[in-house]
């Protein structure tokens, strides 16, 4: 049908993200997709069962806007336990149909027209468009092409009377890196005495390896005072497909992303919240992820020792990154449509993640995925 007007963009220069294409092609091409940060084997059975339970026992209708009171009280005595920050389960906690709508709450109620927002390139890609869509202006500060870490010097620079939020991500898609003691301490030392919001993004809390610890907001009380935590079950319990996360956040900032929560969806899926709740109860239903993933990363990383690519250091998250510029001229976008048309194998170029498609000779191989799928795509990768 042709639209008898013709709408004036708020997003003019967005089209279809790059998962999207990606999947689109891979599916043409009969391609084995390490390209997605999303599982491709099931959850464990009983939490299956746990949400048919819930159903069969009538939890079917609207939860509460803030989140069923059983789960936000689990979220609250997790947080303490592992972070030692005590959430108000009834102010300060809310459960949020997916991490990306609390990022979206968050900066919505937080972010007003004409304020500055910091983020780090490369990002994952809802941050920008979601502050262009306040009327604000979306920051950019790049991440050290070496290791990825953060220059403070120049966040410090950045910032100025307009800056309302910094955006953090850690540990952090697409790069695998994770928050240091001396970010903290200088992301600490910035924002002391200012009005600047922190929205952290911690969707991959419980997948960090080598023994090494989670950075949350919440472990910091300087930080956790301006914080705005957003996490995901889907990520954590491999069930990215029911959209169901949460916020932690002092009860002045919830306040306000809970004004624009009720209006957006105004509670997230009823039954995924009661299991969730149920599963929160055995600390092992995560505290055991890390391990999980690191025998993955591993996996792949020993299957490619033969490639030619170079594997850069992951210490968190689905991800790690690996280069081809020391072997291949194309950038970053030809240079994945050759894998997925050529080799079947379909990954994602790293300067997706950028707003200007900087060319970077990078790929993300997602290792979330069960170990046949990853010796194969290996295998592909080693032919290349």
């Amino acid at each position: 049908m042709k639209s008898a007007m013709s709408p004036q963009s708020k997003l003019p220069d967005v089209g279809t993200t790059i998962f999207t294409v990606i999947g689109q092609l891979s599916a043409e091409h009969n391609a084995l997709n390490l390209s997605q940060g999303a599982p491709n084997f099931s959850c464990q059975p009983a939490l299956i069962e746990s949400v048919a339970k819930a159903m069969r026992d009538g939890h079917n209708q609207y939860a509460p806007m803030s989140g069923v009171a059983a789960l936000r009280h689990a979220l609250s005595a997790k947080a303490e336990a592992l972070y030692g920050c005590k959430y108000d389960a009834d102010s300060e906690v809310t459960v949020v149909a997916s991490a990306s709508e609390g990022l979206y709450s968050a900066i919505s109620a937080l972010v007003h027209p004409g304020d500055e927002v910091i983020y780090f390139e490369p990002s994952f890609d809802s941050y920008a468009p979601i502050v262009r869509l306040q009327g604000a202006k979306p920051v950019a500060i790049g991440l050290s092409m070496d290791d990825f870490s953060i220059d403070w010097d120049q966040v410090a620079s950045a910032i100025n009377s307009r800056t309302r939020m910094i955006i953090i991500n850690s540990p952090h898609n697409p790069t695998g890196a994770i928050f240091t003691d001396f970010d903290i301490e200088r992301l600490t030392a910035l924002t002391k005495d200012t009005d600047i919001v922190i929205l952290s993004d911690e969707v991959y809390e419980h997948v960090v390896f080598d023994g090494e610890r989670h950075e949350s907001m919440a472990c910091h009380p300087q930080l956790a005072e301006r914080s705005v935590i957003v996490s995901s079950f889907g990520k954590t319990y491999h069930v990215t497909g029911w959209r169901v996360g949460y916020c932690l956040a002092p009860a002045e900032l919830m306040s306000e992303i809970r004004k624009v929560h009720q209006f957006m969806m105004f509670s997230a899926d009823t039954p995924m919240q009661v299991a969730f709740a149920e599963a929160l109860a055995d600390p092992q239903s995560y505290l055991g992820l890390a391990d999980f993933y690191q025998q993955k990363r591993d996996l792949l990383a020993e299957a490619l020792t033969e490639s030619r690519f170079e594997l850069l250091p992951s210490r968190g998250s689905f991800f790690m990154l690996a280069r081809f510029s020391h072997f291949s001229p194309l950038t970053d976008d030809e240079f994945v449509l050759s894998l997925i048309r050529d080799h079947q194998i379909a990954t994602i170029p790293l300067s997706a993640f950028y707003s200007n498609n900087k060319p970077t000779g990078l790929i993300r191989l997602s290792f979330a995925k069960d170990n046949d799928t990853l010796y194969e795509g290996a295998r592909r990768l080693c032919r290349v």
